[in-house]
């Protein structure tokens, strides 16, 4: 049967190989590092996601090893909650009406166990360098050798070699600020109590973020561009104090830039852009991964179809619509929230009204949990 080689061992790669594995389809991922990443990075898993993991046959893995938050909190920095959003309102849309805290690093060990289990394979130290496509087939070339497969899955990140050697452009913006995020030992609960996992908190200053994960708090600041790291590094105990009085344990933190930006075209001959390689946002909502895997299963699942004698229409339809998930629901909805982080004024009042009106709230929280961004809603 045909091969199908997919470039990126993290949760998108993984989940799009093994999707393919899990139809028969032999399947090899090639990942640039040594091992499995271990950083944080994205820590929430939204409602249709969990739905995914389930038919993969590998939620209650990740279950076990995250916390399952059924609500989440929009905050003043200095008043307290302003509207606590409870995501059992979805009951009748999902059978998992919550999300799931909890670092993909700990997703990406369990895929793999699985993905070996169903016959597919996963080469270390294989970063692709460029994608060849020919008469046929695709070939990839890494730092191990040379690859060749019939189909190719490009899930390596933002800054995709198989995009980038295909010259698909990439176009969209650059935020103004830096994301300055900060894992955490201490407790922040004992600090702020009451405190959801999940908090959204305002203030026309300084906005911020507060995630729990099983093993730390995660802290989100936007940082002004232009200034050393060093500095703002520095200045983060500080920071930290003025979201509770106190001395923080910070295990961890980092300065990067976000941008909004989706590929030209999320297929081109037998290579297809998922994740990060096809699309980048900002956090504001968790949407990033999440996305990611949708277009895993779409994608490998509509490629599964094309290998089992089906027609590469569906696959053109699957990638188009992936593509336009991005622009019109991804994208707007990011970037929306991004706005109302940083302009909060008469927005509390809305969220309030969503808090006590169960068909107002269950309509958004059907936009926020991402259900309304594979289906039709009523």
């Amino acid at each position: 049967m045909a091969r199908v080689l997919v470039a990126g061992a993290g949760p998108v790669g993984l989940t799009a190989a093994l999707t393919l594995a899990r139809r028969g389809v032999p399947v090899t991922v090639l990942e640039a590092e040594p091992g499995l990443a271990a950083e944080s990075r994205a820590s929430t898993f939204h409602p249709p996601s969990l739905e995914m993991l389930h038919e993969l046959g590998v939620l209650d893995a990740l279950l076990e090893r995250g916390l399952v938050s059924r609500t989440f909190q929009y905050r003043e920095r200095r008043g307290g909650v302003i509207a606590e959003l409870d995501l059992s309102v979805l009951s009748g849309d999902t059978p998992y009406p919550f999300r799931v805290q909890c670092e993909q690093s700990k997703l990406t060990p369990i895929l793999r166990e699985h993905l070996l289990a169903a016959g597919g394979e996963v080469r270390f130290g294989a970063a692709v360098r460029a994608v060849l496509p020919h008469a046929g087939g695709v070939e990839a070339a890494t730092a191990d050798g040379r690859f060749r497969g019939d189909w190719l899955i490009g899930a390596d990140g933002a800054g995709s070699a198989v995009r980038r050697s295909l010259g698909i452009g990439f176009e969209g913006m650059t935020y103004p600020e830096r994301f300055l995020v900060a894992s955490t030992r201490t407790d922040v609960e004992s600090l702020l109590p009451g405190i959801a996992a999940v908090n959204y908190v305002f203030d026309p200053d300084e906005w911020l973020v507060l995630l729990r994960t099983p093993d730390h708090w995660r802290v989100l600041f936007p940082t002004p561009e232009g200034t050393p790291d060093d500095r703002e590094l520095a200045r983060l105990p500080d920071r930290l104090r003025g979201v509770a009085d106190t001395s923080w344990d910070v295990a961890h933190a980092s300065l990067y830039r976000v941008h909004q930006r989706v590929a030209a075209t999320f297929r081109t001959g037998r290579v297809l852009l998922a994740g990060d390689a096809a699309h980048v946002n900002n956090p504001l909502g968790g949407m990033g991964m999440n996305s990611g895997i949708h277009d895993a299963v779409r994608l490998a699942g509509a490629l599964a179809g094309v290998l089992e004698g089906g027609p590469e229409a569906a696959l053109d339809a699957a990638a188009a619509a992936r593509r336009d998930t991005a622009l019109s629901f991804v994208q707007r909805v990011t970037h929306a929230n991004w706005e109302r982080m940083r302009d909060p004024a008469g927005y509390h009042d809305e969220l309030r009204r969503l808090a006590d009106d169960q068909a107002e709230a269950r309509r958004y929280l059907l936009g926020t949990s991402m259900i309304a961004s594979l289906r039709d809603v009523a």
